[in-house]
């Protein structure tokens, strides 16, 4: 089972595409699905976005796990993944934008990406707490994984690194590039459909 995780880490920026693809050839916006469905990836790229102001380039990270602190300070404080959240409501938002096959092919995405991102934590987990140990237990005791709290939770002996809305855009611009082209491309179907 780790092969299983160490693989969709490996490649998680890569599982989208074939749903990418189905949503792209079946797709059948209007002008309702575009408003619902850029409102969602509006919110899950804000998700993400903040996050990557607090935990860096280090998200980007393909070969094996790992982490230079405990981040527990921003969107971190609420839910433990909050770029996994970010990702499943981007993957949600585009599914609804296109109106592809819907509610099938949202359900299979969702269901696929529950899967994978529930593998890739177990094995960021294990790292995490061989690392972090008891601070990492008790952010796991206070903190759920993928439903976040109401209110933060804060530990003033964790230290953490200075939040950078600078290194956060950086860090970010691939999913902006990605966001951009795939709205791009729906907009364009939708304009060669609906105006031929």
């Amino acid at each position: 089972m780790s092969n299983l995780r160490s693989t969709f880490f490996k490649y998680r920026s890569y599982t989208p595409i074939p749903f990418l693809l189905v949503m792209f050839f079946y797709a059948e916006s209007n002008l309702y699905s575009m408003i619902a469905g850029t409102l969602i990836v509006v919110a899950g790229e804000l998700i993400r976005l903040w996050g990557v102001t607090w935990a860096g380039s280090e998200t980007r990270t393909t070969g094996s796990v790992g982490g230079t602190y405990l981040i527990i300070s921003g969107p971190f404080g609420y839910v433990r993944n909050p770029l996994y959240v970010g990702n499943i409501l981007l993957y949600i938002g585009f599914g609804v934008f296109s109106n592809a096959l819907f509610p099938y092919l949202q359900i299979a995405a969702l269901v696929f990406f529950a899967i994978q991102y529930h593998l890739i934590v177990e094995g960021e987990e294990g790292y995490l707490r061989k690392t972090f140990s008891a601070d990492y237990d008790d952010y796991c005791k206070n903190v759920p994984r993928f439903i976040p709290r109401l209110t933060p939770w804060k530990k003033e002996t964790v230290v953490q690194p200075p939040q950078s809305i600078q290194a956060g855009v950086r860090s970010e611009r691939r999913t902006l590039q990605a966001i951009f082209f795939v709205t791009l491309t729906l907009v364009i179907i939708y304009s060669v459909r609906k105006f031929g």
